[in-house]
């Protein structure tokens, strides 16, 4: 039974009256009666009682009626859901981040999206820069945060902000006792540093190597992790030092966190997506915006 059929039955069985129906219907009398004549030879049984005076429903007719009314209404359903993802405004959004995007941008970010797009469906993943860049190209994730996105054919990179690198020593360690002091990255050449390899975020990586050839010296990379997080904690043993973001950093009251002397270090956060995104992944995108302007790239 085809949708167009319920509502000619519907307007009919309300009506009980063929040439009401029809103008209800905004069209001539005679199809309908044709349609529902049809209807009848198609289920094999009297769905209306006709006179000439009046129509009514038959036991059968007052069934089909009940049905007739939920296909309409679960076609409005279907109908409105097809529009409202068309929008953007239902389905499904997985979002990958490095660690210190779920203390900085998102907490703003997810709680204002949520109250602007409530039906839509959320995944979040903690994520590497270089996981969350293969992510979005193997269409396994939708928009992801990520440091140094370099972007390419296929790919958007909407620059957030910039952040200054810190660096992260244990709290005993001698030059912690100066907080707050700016230190030159030359008086951490002797010590041991806690890694991230390149082939975890090649961005990241070549950023501190860069940093420490022109302060002289190559670092002596004896401990590895493969997330910020995880660095930062590593540091908190006292085992070496590390440079950072300053966002990865903040707040962490197991370490000791020294600004660095210029020329300052800087590392962007970004959000990576697909170049021809869907209406939900655009609202996303917007949303974090929005809730990052005070912070743009090229500042603080």
């Amino acid at each position: 039974m085809e949708v167009r059929q319920a509502r000619y039955f519907i307007a009919v069985a309300e009506e009980l009256h063929f040439g009401r129906a029809a103008q209800r219907l905004r069209m001539s009398q005679p199809p309908l009666s044709q349609a529902i004549l049809a209807l009848e030879r198609e289920l094999g049984v009297a769905l209306l009682q006709r006179t000439s005076r009046q129509v009514t429903l038959t036991k059968a007719g007052e069934v089909l009626l009940a049905h007739c009314r939920l296909l309409v209404r679960d076609a409005e359903r279907a109908r409105t859901a097809v529009q409202h993802a068309r929008d953007g405004l239902t389905g499904r959004l997985v979002i990958a981040a490095v660690a210190s995007a779920f203390t900085d941008v998102l907490p703003t970010a997810l709680r204002r999206y949520r109250g602007l797009r409530p039906d839509v469906q959320l995944q979040l993943l903690e994520v590497g820069t270089e996981a969350g860049a293969r992510g979005v190209h193997d269409r396994t994730i939708d928009v992801a945060l990520v440091r140094r996105a370099t972007g390419g054919p296929g790919y958007r990179v909407v620059p957030l902000r910039q952040d200054h690198f810190v660096a992260a020593l244990p709290l005993d360690h001698p030059h912690a006792a100066r907080a707050g002091e700016p230190l030159d990255l030359a008086e951490l050449a002797t010590e041991p540093w806690v890694w991230i390899p390149r082939d975890i975020s090649p961005g990241y990586h070549d950023e501190v190597v860069t940093a420490c050839r022109r302060a002289g010296f190559s670092p002596d990379a004896r401990h590895q992790a493969t997330i910020i997080a995880t660095q930062l904690a590593m540091v908190a043993c006292g085992i070496g030092v590390a440079i950072a973001p300053s966002m990865a950093a903040a707040g962490r009251s197991d370490l000791a966190i020294r600004p660095l002397r210029e020329p300052a270090l800087l590392i962007a956060l970004s959000l990576l997506l697909s170049e021809h995104p869907d209406p939900l992944v655009e609202d996303f995108v917007t949303t974090v915006s929005t809730v990052t302007p005070e912070h743009p790239v090229g500042g603080m």
